[in-house]
């Protein structure tokens, strides 16, 4: 029983498919081979965006395939080559190429294999939650600088012509400078192939416009011997599958793709989670984000060992299983036998692909990654928020891909603790006319109760925002009229805190004190009150100023009121 539910933990695919239901057959089936004609072409531009022979983008699809169908949480998912990861591929190892004569295959290989051993050990550590980090404002930002690299580095192919620059200013600047060279069979193909797709997209949605498109370019090549005119084809594709092969290379080689990989495996890994959140929302299931760790994991090292390269998750594909009714990843394994199919018995077909229609496709999926709305929604949401898509956008952009990770990630950790640091914070008092406390910042006419200050701070205390809550404070008591008798703290927001924080709130009680302004706190929490206790502030206040809800603070500074007032009229 025991081994049952670790396996079943472990391996959640293999539980879906050995409770499989006959009903989800049919919609499996049409989503299958859908997503197949769809990727077919789309795996083998994204093999060339990598930097390897678009048939391996076909070999990168199979050990995935059937990994993530035993080890993924998603049962909707489609796990494979995606533009994201194959440019950032490219970005990694053109660099050691372009300084030795090192196999390109092979380091592609051997990356795919370290960001497998990068997310295991991320699943091992329980890592999951580091998605989070990359906010959305960055995510849309980082995807949008994704696309103009991926637009700029398929000039080349669209054009027939050679680009040696590897900036993406540089490309264009190079692109522009070679107008008079471009090869006119080529760009028309091109353009011909972009307009049809468009066409597709917005008429027939769940067509498979990229395999249509590249049928037609190949058909187009064959009737007319555009090959011999000058317009590139993929050309021989070797016979059979991938097979078996440890990458070997020196440690001198192995070490500089250690970043390359961590910077892969964050942000394969972020896309990964958030698609498969966004599907099993939708869609009324769950998935772990820590699963998806080992299944990427596990996917990758399937991967690095089978000539492949590194991959995440497609949100195209999945978006085309999922409106064709796909059910569990049984969808994924039809996919793969028509893809196995096609490499056995359709590889003339696939030599005669034009490289042109393969850039168009990449060039379609990118502009698909500018999501222009999403900055419009952000910029009416909150200014900076806009901002910090943009500076997300212009630092993969001016800076090599994975600096541009670095700082994606570096600009999420600094948002966040810009909002720790200066949280929302309010005096409370009466309104007129409504019940309750209410923000007296918001509210016209709303009044403190006299002498006493109720005073709350949205966010837990910590040595980042402890002094800027401290002045906030002592602001709020600067900020009455009437002199202040009482100072509560309500600590709804507060679930726990530091030492630092400890220390300094003993700093502001022991201040008030000198002031005769009594500190007390309300709607302390359990775990809050433990940590009081530990750290000996508790006693320090009072366990009789430690309040559970804020009336009855109110009724405390009432009965203290009453208690100064019957002990004066004594001594009278």
């Amino acid at each position: 029983m025991f081994k049952n539910k670790a396996i079943s933990l472990r391996v959640p695919g293999l539980k879906r498919l050995l409770s499989y239901q006959r009903a989800w057959l049919r919609g499996d089936v049409l989503a299958g081979v859908t997503v197949a004609a769809y990727l077919i072409p789309q795996c083998m531009a994204y093999g060339e965006l990598a930097g390897v022979k678009p048939v391996v983008g076909l070999w990168a699809i199979i050990p995935p395939m059937v990994i993530y169908t035993l080890f993924g949480s998603s049962p909707q998912l489609s796990v494979g080559p995606e533009s994201t990861t194959a440019v950032m591929t490219a970005a990694a190892i053109a660099p050691l190429v372009a300084t030795n004569d090192t196999n390109y295959p092979i380091l592609a290989s051997l990356l795919a294999l370290m960001v497998g051993i990068v997310c295991i050990i991320g699943y091992i550590a329980r890592l999951g939650f580091l998605a989070d980090l990359l906010s959305k404002p960055i995510l849309i930002g980082y995807m949008a600088g994704v696309a103009v690299i991926m637009i700029t580095g398929q000039l080349g192919k669209i054009g027939g012509i050679n680009i040696e620059a590897k900036t993406v200013f540089g490309q264009v600047r190079e692109f522009l400078s070679k107008l008079d060279q471009i090869h006119l069979p080529t760009l028309i193909l091109a353009v011909l192939v972009l307009i049809f797709l468009f066409f597709i997209q917005n008429r027939f949605r769940n067509a498979p416009g990229p395999l249509l498109a590249v049928l037609l370019a190949t058909a187009a090549v064959t009737l007319f011997h555009l090959d011999d005119w000058g317009v590139a084809v993929v050309g021989q594709i070797p016979a059979g599958l991938p097979h078996f092969a440890l990458p070997k290379v020196s440690v001198d080689k192995l070490l500089p793709l250690i970043a390359s990989a961590i910077g892969i495996a964050i942000v394969g890994y972020s896309d990964n989670v958030l698609t498969a959140r966004a599907f099993a929302t939708r869609n009324h299931y769950k998935i772990d984000a820590n699963q998806e760790l080992l299944a990427l994991g596990t996917s990758n090292l399937g991967n690095g060992l089978m000539q492949g390269f590194p991959i995440s998750s497609s949100g195209s594909r999945t978006v085309i299983g999922d409106s064709l009714g796909s059910k569990t990843q049984m969808f994924s394994l039809i996919a793969l036998v028509v893809v196995v199919w096609v490499l056995l018995f359709l590889r003339p077909l696939l030599a005669q692909f034009p490289k042109a229609a393969l850039g168009a496709i990449v060039i379609y999926a990118a502009t698909k990654l500018i999501e222009i709305r999403e900055f419009l929604r952000l910029g009416k949401f909150r200014r900076s928020e806009l901002l910090l898509a943009l500076i997300t956008t212009l630092g993969v952009l001016l800076t090599d891909i994975l600096v541009g990770v670095a700082v994606a990630v570096g600009l999420s950790v600094i948002d966040l603790f810009a909002r720790v640091a200066r949280p929302h914070d309010a005096v409370l008092g009466e309104v007129p006319d409504l019940p309750g406390l209410h923000d007296i910042e918001d509210w016209e006419g709303a009044k403190t109760i006299p002498g006493l200050v109720i005073y709350r701070y949205d966010a837990p205390l910590c040595f980042a925002n402890v002094e800027h809550f401290k002045r906030r404070a002592l602001e709020a008591i600067e900020a009455e009229i009437t002199p202040v008798e009482w100072f509560v703290l309500n600590t709804e927001a507060i679930v726990e805190v530091d030492i630092t924080a400890i220390d300094t709130i003993a700093e502001l009680q022991s201040e008030l004190a000198t002031r005769d302004i009594t500190f007390a706190m309300t709607r302390v929490k359990q775990d809050l009150y433990l940590q009081l206790k530990r750290s000996g502030l508790l006693q320090k206040i009072g366990s009789e100023h430690i309040y559970l809800t804020i009336h009855t603070a109110i009724a405390g500074f009432a009965a203290r009121d009453r208690h100064s007032h019957n002990r004066v009229k004594g001594e009278e």
